[in-house]
């Protein structure tokens, strides 16, 4: 929502004050009234819970008092309060999320608009505009109606007979084109019913033809790029996931973009973990469009995950310098050097002392400095870099940063989880053009050129760009919707807390 629709919610609330009873009109409901209980009847649209608003029971005193005989002042006051307490929260839930995402390891910075929801609230009552003010209460994405559409779909998959059994065992663990299956009639129901395959295309006498490219457009739906339409044990997997589990995946990611600070300026780069993929968009009005999209290699989902947060972009190095972090130097290059002190010089590393003194000889005094803190290990540019040929910096206290890598072959993987926690990224000249889009100075060339110089140099950026590392495992792009592993359980993390929300509302009602 915009900052004037905050400030005329803030300015219209004296009136809506002056204006009585806000519901009803005497003792009969106002069209407000009926408004408000079609809104949170229908919140499910947007992937909320209809009965964290006590949406049927608010619907049946409304209609009641419409139909039946008035009700006594009291019930009247009652009624009104619990339609302005649930239109609170639901405008709340809808503009912000239901949920503080710094307790589920998101660690975003706070939304920064100034959105009061009984202000808000009183503002549209009195300018009788509830409908249209509820709607411009919801994130103004694309992405955001694009996903809706998209849960609508899945809803109405649920109850479809393609899910009513589950589809037989693959031959021999896995089906390639050319193959009989008894699941064929199965299958080709389910694709059909998913988008991935015509109406009315009829099941084959084996597993082929369009059926083979109707899989093919499954697999890259899924995340399992380089399927070449045989499906195997993973593939399996996914077309076993009912349109239920699938629109909740969707409910989820509609409540992140409730709170993931997006549009925080006219550039911004973001990179969503489980698809492994970064995004740099350039905005302008209402307008956002991708000027660079490649994969990237994120933290290990085990022991070495990629935090979820928020930060701005302000350095550029070329050739850059790799500090060895202390998890990494304990649990692995120490531990290698005392088998191999060659491994230090093969390497290209060097121990450096507080003074900026350097040396490359391998002594087990060194080690233990290194192991104490009193030296630290780097790796100098080069080839083998670790960080490859640049380094893009946005300061932060867990030391993340977006890089290069000599270990390209890693980005041609389907699931990209590889790193200790900072974020290799495929194209990096790329990105480094569209960082500097606004420094005309730094041609594609003369980027190329830094980067491969083999000398350290830092670049400050003349403006920082905003930099959000976030999580989402449901996407609409190019009219399909795209579905990615829960890789860090976040999801699961999200659901619990949603339910667990619904659970204490409920209770305290009765």
């Amino acid at each position: 929502m915009s900052g004037a629709a905050i400030a005329l919610s803030l300015c219209c609330a004296s009136a809506m004050a002056a204006d009585g009873q806000r519901w009803f009109d005497g003792q009969k409901p106002r069209i407000q009234a009926r408004q408000a209980v079609e809104l949170l009847t229908t919140s499910s649209t947007h992937g909320l819970e209809p009965q964290d608003y006590n949406a049927s029971a608010l619907r049946e005193a409304v209609s009641a008092a419409m139909k039946g005989a008035a009700p006594p002042p009291a019930a009247i006051a009652r009624l009104e309060q619990a339609l302005t307490t649930a239109m609170e929260r639901y405008l709340s839930d809808l503009h912000r999320g239901r949920v503080d995402p710094q307790k589920i390891r998101h660690n975003f910075s706070p939304k920064r608009d100034a959105f009061d929801a009984g202000a808000y609230l009183q503002a549209a009552l009195a300018a009788k505009r509830l409908p249209q003010a509820a709607f411009e209460a919801a994130p103004d994405l694309p992405q955001y109606g694009q996903l809706r559409s998209a849960l609508a779909r899945y809803r109405q998959q649920a109850d479809d007979p393609a899910w009513d059994k589950p589809l037989p065992p693959l031959p021999r663990g896995k089906l390639a084109p050319g193959q009989a299956y008894a699941g064929l009639a199965l299958l080709t129901q389910r694709l059909i019913v998913l988008g991935d395959l015509d109406e009315g295309t009829p099941v084959p006498a084996s597993y082929k033809g369009a059926l083979v490219e109707a899989v093919k457009s499954f697999q890259k739906r899924h995340g399992l790029v380089g399927g070449e339409g045989v499906i195997g044990k993973a593939t399996l997997a996914q077309l076993q996931v009912s349109p239920d589990a699938r629109a909740r995946q969707i409910e989820l990611a509609l409540e992140r973009l409730r709170w993931t600070p997006l549009r925080q300026g006219p550039r911004m780069i973001v990179i969503n973990l489980p698809e492994f993929v970064l995004r740099a968009y350039q905005a302008q009005g209402d307008s956002i469009e991708v000027q660079q999209e490649m994969k990237v290699v994120v933290g290990k989902a085990l022991d070495t995950r990629t935090p979820l947060f928020d930060e701005q972009m302000r350095f550029i190095e070329f050739s850059p310098y790799w500090n060895v972090p202390p998890s990494i130097l304990r649990g692995e290059l120490v531990p290698k050097l005392r088998r191999d002190p060659g491994y230090l010089k093969k390497e290209g590393m060097e121990f450096v002392a507080p003074d900026g003194t350097v040396s490359s000889e391998v002594t087990p005094a060194r080690l233990e400095a290194a192991l104490a803190g009193k030296l630290r290990i780097r790796q100098r540019p080069g080839p083998k870099n670790a960080l490859g040929d640049i380094k893009f910096v946005f300061p932060n206290s867990d030391n993340i940063y977006l890089h290069h890598t000599p270990a390209t072959q890693l980005f041609e993987r389907d699931r990209r989880d590889f790193s200790h926690g900072c974020i290799r990224v495929e194209e990096p000249a790329a990105l480094a053009k569209f960082v500097l889009s606004n420094q005309p100075q730094w041609t594609e060339q003369r980027i190329k050129k830094a980067m491969s110089k083999g000398e350290s140099f830092t670049l400050k950026l003349a403006e920082p760009v905003p930099v959000l590392i976030t999580y989402g495992t449901a996407r609409v792009q190019g009219g399909q919707t795209y579905f990615f592993e829960d890789i860090y359980g976040l999801d699961r993390l999200l659901d619990n807390a949603l339910r667990q929300r619904s659970r204490q509302l409920s209770a305290s009602r009765d």
